[in-house]
């Protein structure tokens, strides 16, 4: 990812304390407020659906994952789970926010069932890798699910128990992704970076799975 073009973030594996953390902004970065693929917009009340911010490391091909899904209303890139208020993506490189780099994931449950979500968050990447995804290294690359509500966050630790055996029997480690109630603050990344992979299409996607499949509704 561009971390690694920048030379930085590279051995980034503890996440800063209070009085290390940048100070950051009062104010958000500037957003065009507009998604790229399908024009809804990026922040919004968006009243009667629901959000949950899901990372798993690199956000530009984990947005991807999601923008499709039927029942999703929109996507965006962000940091959460840190200390920083507004951080940049070069603050957030250098391991000094204590963020990661998620994705804020709006979705109608009449149509789309957190289940599925879940799904695709545990399949599309390795959660078991503590502060980093692949070749990717730094705590902003850390797995995390921040929830919204009580249910999402029953659901999800629930289908974290629940992958973990199947990961266990293929012999994989434990689990390390981050699960929260109530979900940080999330800070909208750079326009640069929102629907990246659509505006780039040939760019830089780190996302890869373990190949162990979890059962539609994972079983809760």
């Amino acid at each position: 990812m561009l971390a690694s073009l920048l030379g930085i973030g590279a051995d980034k594996q503890r996440l800063p304390s209070a009085d290390r953390a940048l100070p950051g902004r009062d104010q958000p970065l500037p957003l065009g407020n507009v998604h790229l693929v399908h024009g809804r917009p990026l922040r919004a009340a968006f009243e009667g659906l629901s959000r949950v911010h899901l990372a798993m490391g690199c956000f530009w091909g984990a947005e991807r994952l999601f923008w499709s899904v039927d029942g999703v209303e929109t996507t965006a890139v962000g940091y959460a789970g840190g200390l920083t208020p507004n951080p940049t993506y070069r603050e957030v490189c250098s391991g000094e926010t204590g963020h990661t780099e998620a994705v804020l994931v709006v979705y109608d449950p009449g149509r789309v069932g957190f289940d599925a979500l879940l799904r695709r968050f545990w399949e599309g990447h390795d959660p078991t890798q503590g502060m980093r995804q692949g070749n990717d290294r730094g705590t902003q690359y850390r797995s995390a699910i921040h929830c919204h509500t009580q249910a999402q966050y029953d659901v999800a630790i629930a289908s974290r128990d629940a992958y973990q055996i199947r990961l266990t029997d293929a012999g994989r480690g434990a689990i390390t992704t981050e699960i929260l109630l109530p979900a940080p603050p999330f800070y909208y990344a750079e326009d640069e970076h929102q629907q990246y992979l659509a505006r780039n299409p040939g760019g830089y996607c780190g996302l890869g799975g373990t190949g162990v499949s979890c059962a539609a509704g994972l079983g809760v």
